[in-house]
């Protein structure tokens, strides 16, 4: 789900005096996790849609905001265990109709129009990288922040292709966007850490909410278009320090769109993916309002393995917290998690494989890989995966 509009907030924010461009900013307010109110000129998440792939992976411009969002667990050869996240976020600082008529189409795609400068864009895009080195206890974040202008940044279909500098996800070549089953490539560096990964999907894409329509509340323009590609396979290279790692494992990819927010009463949410041993995942978000309680409009999917998936509602889901952890200006955030879904017969125990695992970003947020343990029908199980917890940090 992930409503992660926290950033889509925050880059209009700060988009208007570091690109020196007009920008729709939303209204100031103590509170930027519900993020902007949807504009006259972006197109609305307010009815099912009919999606197609693989151009549904690209970038859909018409819309505020979108991300491609990339997590994962890797075992090196050697046996070591590391966890990884590579996120991208497309922000629109003006809807296509803000452009003159003399150029709607270079305008829709952020092309600078005849006679501006080859610097002007109507696209901002931003990325974070994440390595968890679990053997070394050690967690390292960075992030990159640019506009689609020169080729610095953007978005393409086809082939698929999404970068900010030298980091980038997309298809292994021109002729892989052919079938949705092709495989994907993904490239990062920060210091001490750089990631060469191949990503092979193993089912096709799951649509999560009402057929790919995930609303956030009562509100029908807070909502977006979601899918996820729950199990990616995984091979590649993780570079650290001098040291080249063989690697494997499975990946994680959550797609969304939109030009809305989260409810107004919505403060955070905790989101699990979950890849079980026995072919199976699960996703599920829970939404926070304000007096720390959970929104309705909580939701996820099961996705047994070979089956077709099943759309959750909130109270299909019990969660409790068995343990807390407090970073650095003492702030709590939710450190295990004890999982039952009656109607499935699921159990599981999610621990984080290290404590902190926090992003010291605007905002602050907590994104880290997890362990699983549990019975399903009776049968143990076990299995990885990633949460992510946004609201707690102020």
């Amino acid at each position: 789900m992930r409503g992660r509009r926290v950033w889509a907030a925050k880059l209009a924010g700060i988009a208007g005096a570091w690109l020196g461009a007009s920008v729709a900013a939303p209204p100031p307010g103590p509170d930027v996790l519900p993020g902007p109110a949807p504009e006259a000129g972006f197109a609305q998440a307010l009815e099912v849609r009919t999606f197609v792939f693989p151009r549904d992976h690209g970038p859909h411009p018409e819309y505020r905001q979108e991300w491609w969002y990339v997590t994962g667990n890797l075992d090196s050869t050697s046996g070591e265990r590391f966890g990884f996240e590579l996120t991208f976020f497309r922000f629109a600082l003006q809807p296509p109709a803000a452009a003159p008529d003399a150029a709607p189409a270079a305008a829709a795609a952020g092309a600078p129009l005849p006679g501006a400068s080859a610097w002007r864009t109507h696209q901002i895009y931003m990325a974070h990288f994440a390595i968890t080195d679990a053997a070394r206890q050690h967690f390292q974040f960075t992030k990159k922040l640019s506009r689609e202008a020169l080729g610095l940044a953007g978005a393409r279909t086809a082939p698929l292709r999404v970068w900010i500098d030298d980091w980038s996800l997309g298809a292994a070549d021109a002729a892989a966007t052919a079938g949705q089953a092709a495989p994907w490539t993904l490239k990062a560096a920060e210091p001490g850490y750089a990631v060469e990964l191949t990503l092979a999907p193993e089912r096709a894409p799951v649509l999560n909410g009402e057929d790919g329509l995930s609303r956030k509340s009562d509100t029908r323009a807070d909502a977006s278009y979601y899918y996820s590609m729950p199990r990616l396979s995984v091979r590649g290279r993780l570079l650290r320090g001098g040291e080249a790692l063989d690697v494997s494992g499975l990946a994680w990819l959550d797609r969304e769109w939109g030009s809305g927010g989260l409810g107004a009463n919505e403060a955070g949410w905790d989101w699990f993916a979950l890849q079980l041993s026995d072919g199976s995942s699960l996703m599920f978000y829970a939404l926070r309002d304000k007096s720390g309680g959970r929104d309705v409009h909580s939701a996820g999917t099961w996705i047994p393995a070979g089956e077709a998936a099943r759309g959750l509602v909130s109270a299909d889901v019990d969660i409790d917290v068995g343990a807390q952890w407090r970073n650095s200006a003492g702030e709590r955030y939710p450190a295990r998690w004890h999982i039952h879904v009656p109607k499935l017969a699921l159990e599981l125990d999610v621990r984080p494989v290290l404590a902190d695992q926090e992003l010291k970003t605007r905002p602050r947020y907590w994104e880290g890989a997890v362990d699983v343990r549990g019975e399903r029908e009776g049968e143990r199980v076990g299995g990885r995966g990633y949460v992510e917890l946004v609201g707690y940090a102020r």
